[in-house]
């Protein structure tokens, strides 16, 4: 059996644009959850900076994530994420389970 492939996503809002960046993320999370290869995507903001949001991922395998990124919805919700964060993009870090 093949490994999960987990990881977790954070980036910053820009200042003012934290809200709106909730709402494209609540909504991106609903069309990740009905992927085929998705066990897990909780999108969370910090109680302490509301800004800063952390969002935890879980696919079924290396193929689940991959089709994940290849899906459609990815493009135009990283491009509307770019125009609203200070990073880049969202800085990934993938993890692996004991």
């Amino acid at each position: 059996m093949s490994e999960p492939t987990i990881l977790h996503a954070t980036f910053t809002a820009q200042p003012g644009t934290g809200d709106r960046v909730a709402a494209l993320l609540r909504d991106f999370a609903e069309v990740v959850r009905a992927e085929e290869g998705n066990i897990v995507f909780d999108a969370t903001r910090l109680v302490d900076d509301p800004d800063r949001f952390f969002v935890y991922e879980v696919y079924r395998d290396e193929a689940a994530f991959q089709a994940h990124i290849a899906a459609p919805a990815g493009v135009p919700f990283n491009a509307a994420l770019q125009e609203l964060i200070v990073e880049p993009s969202s800085q990934l870090t993938f993890l692996r389970r004991l």
